[in-house]
């Protein structure tokens, strides 16, 4: 009985669901099975595990039978706190229906999972194309899920900017489904010269890949356009692509700068000239009385000068007059005293 069990241990079971690809979980199956008192017990608990592999394998086909590596792990995460739980908590006295319980809780909680990835992460691309790294619940292989655009195309529509003369514009082509693309696409970002709108660019279909002119490739998925000029307004299309060429995702910008408005400049009011007959007026000189009026101004200035310098030099003398006896009186007395 022993060698049976064992080798029915070390086979692997042929119906493989999605939360049994976890080596944890099969392991902690596993020592859950070898922990039964008999070996009857065992092998009734191998019995029980192998038909919830089937009911795992019968809610995982009904689920497109795939699931991403983010909902394997929320599965298994979820799955090992309840199973430690359950063994903490559930004392019935037979081993057999505690792992019919166990092995139910983890098809259920398989179940609320792959209905939120089916509904939420395996397709979520409403345009595009989508092919992103998924595990098969049979093969327990990962491959490659393709989920192509609702409508057939990677055309994502168009979105109008606006922005200032001499200002910036943000733009900005990412999507949350874009980190689950395989591989390192690339942004492709474009642009062809026209008013948005006008007769000769009326819709972005009418465009040729000729009239776009290439602006960058990068792996961000936003560039801005800063100090921007009328010229540059236009249609801007970015492209999300593999290296080899194949287009996932591409969205159009048609882009207006609005001119600033042009200020207006206010004209220097010039006085209109004087009339002719005010010669005397001293109010109104003319351009003939400008050059006598200098002459004497200036006449004036150097006599005051000259006036002002004889004033201060007579001054000067009559006090040198006025102070030169007393200084002599002054030595006479000092000569008298010493004699």
């Amino acid at each position: 009985m022993m060698l049976v069990l064992v080798s029915l241990l070390c086979t692997v079971p042929s119906v493989k669901a999605c939360l049994q690809c976890d080596r944890r979980i099969r392991r902690l199956l596993e020592d859950f099975i070898l922990s039964a008192s008999t070996v009857d017990n065992q092998i009734e608990m191998k019995r029980i595990c192998d038909h919830a592999y089937v009911t795992y394998k019968e809610t995982s086909r009904e689920r497109k039978g795939v699931i991403d590596p983010t909902t394997l792990y929320r599965a298994r995460s979820e799955y090992q706190s309840e199973f430690h739980r359950f063994l903490k908590t559930q004392h019935t006295g037979s081993e057999t229906f505690e792992a019919i319980q166990i092995m139910e809780k983890g098809r259920k909680i398989l179940e609320k999972h792959l209905d939120t990835f089916i509904r939420d992460g395996l397709c979520p691309n409403k345009c595009g194309l989508l092919r992103q790294r998924v595990m098969d619940c049979f093969s327990c292989h990962y491959k490659t899920y393709i989920c192509p655009s609702p409508s057939g195309q990677q055309d994502c529509g168009e979105y109008p900017v606006q922005a200032e003369e001499g200002g910036q514009a943000v733009l900005n082509c990412f999507v949350p489904w874009h980190r689950l693309l395989l591989g390192r696409p690339e942004y492709h970002y474009s642009w062809a010269a026209g008013v948005p709108g006008s007769e000769k660019v009326t819709l972005t279909s009418k465009l040729n890949e000729q009239d776009f002119k290439a602006l960058v490739v990068t792996d961000d998925s936003s560039v801005i356009l800063n100090q921007l000029h009328v010229a540059e307004q236009g249609t801007y299309r970015c492209s999300l692509q593999s290296r080899n060429g194949t287009v996932f995702y591409r969205v159009t910008f048609l882009l207006t700068v609005v001119p600033l408005p042009h200020q207006t400049h206010r004209s220097i009011i010039s006085l209109p000239p004087l009339p002719y007959g005010d010669n005397y007026s001293p109010f109104k000189p003319t351009e003939g009385l400008l050059v006598p009026v200098t002459t004497m101004v200036t006449a004036l200035s150097l006599a005051a000068s000259v006036g002002l310098t004889v004033v201060l030099g007579l001054m000067i003398c009559r006090r040198r007059t006025a102070t030169e006896p007393r200084r002599r009186r002054k030595e006479d007395k000092t000569t008298e005293n010493t004699v």
